[in-house]
């Protein structure tokens, strides 16, 4: 074994038996039996080690993601998405707390590709039409859930004792970024959503096809309009709103 795997080995192991989601470089040197100069030298700094470790210890995970098939419903992709995380959250605490660390100063490649993959999905949605927001916002708002439902769930479980929570909070977010795959068919499903379902569903059929139909600034400009309409959210819809207000102080302009 090199250096650099025993001193990952021993940082994942003092991590383990860590009250905290830290460990300090001198107990890793002294459990891998090499200087500190070799630590620095392979890893930069501490929070570069820390990094390295969360990389590692998320490998697993990331890999059955990775060669996870799609299925039909996309939607469903991103429910079972949010079990395994919590899943691998639960399974895997020190790791994970570590994730979140304000040790680490800058992200994990692991976030960055955690991020990714969940972005490939929700273009997936966009593409179906099932996404009332823009992909990457949908993000955002779905990956911030789900790690704060992970963490809470981790740091307090005596507050989260309800083994649901973590079911109904998904389906709330779900809920809030999806639309069904056929809106007509559900009783009382009025198309609030229709212009931002609309933009996003647009956008990301554009970026899936890469059709050269426009200049590269043509397409620039035609993203960022799709971008807010996909943010427009109800007030899109119906009368009133801020959409109205302007209207209105362009026509008293003119």
């Amino acid at each position: 074994m090199d250096a650099r795997e025993k001193i990952l080995d021993a940082a994942t192991t003092l991590l383990a038996g860590a009250p905290v989601a830290d460990v300090s470089t001198r107990a890793v040197c002294e459990a891998a039996g090499v200087g500190a100069p070799m630590l620095y030298r392979l890893f930069g700094d501490k929070a570069g080690l820390l990094a390295a470790v969360v990389d590692r210890g998320f490998e697993e995970y990331l890999n059955s993601k990775r060669q996870a098939r799609p299925s039909a419903d996309p939607v469903a992709d991103l429910r079972a998405g949010w079990d395994n995380h919590l899943r691998f959250a639960l399974e895997h605490p020190h790791h994970y707390r570590l994730m979140y660390s304000p040790e680490l100063t800058v992200p994990p490649a692991a976030v960055e590709e955690a991020h990714a993959l969940l972005g490939a999905i929700l273009e997936r949605c966009a593409v179906a039409g099932r996404l009332t927001v823009p992909p990457a916002l949908a993000t955002q708002m779905i990956m911030s859930a789900n790690v704060g439902a992970a963490l809470s769930i981790l740091t307090r479980p005596e507050q989260y004792p309800d083994p649901a929570f973590s079911e109904r909070l998904r389906d709330a977010v779900l809920d809030a970024v999806t639309c069904p795959a056929d809106p007509g068919k559900v009783p009382g499903a009025e198309p609030d959503h229709a212009v931002p379902v609309a933009a996003a569903t647009l956008a990301a059929r554009l970026r899936a096809e890469r059709t050269p139909v426009f200049t590269t600034a043509e397409s620039a400009l035609l993203e960022q309009w799709l971008d807010k309409l996909g943010k427009s959210g109800r007030s899109a819809g119906g009368g009133g709103g801020e959409g109205e207000t302007e209207r209105a102080r362009v026509v008293d302009e003119t």
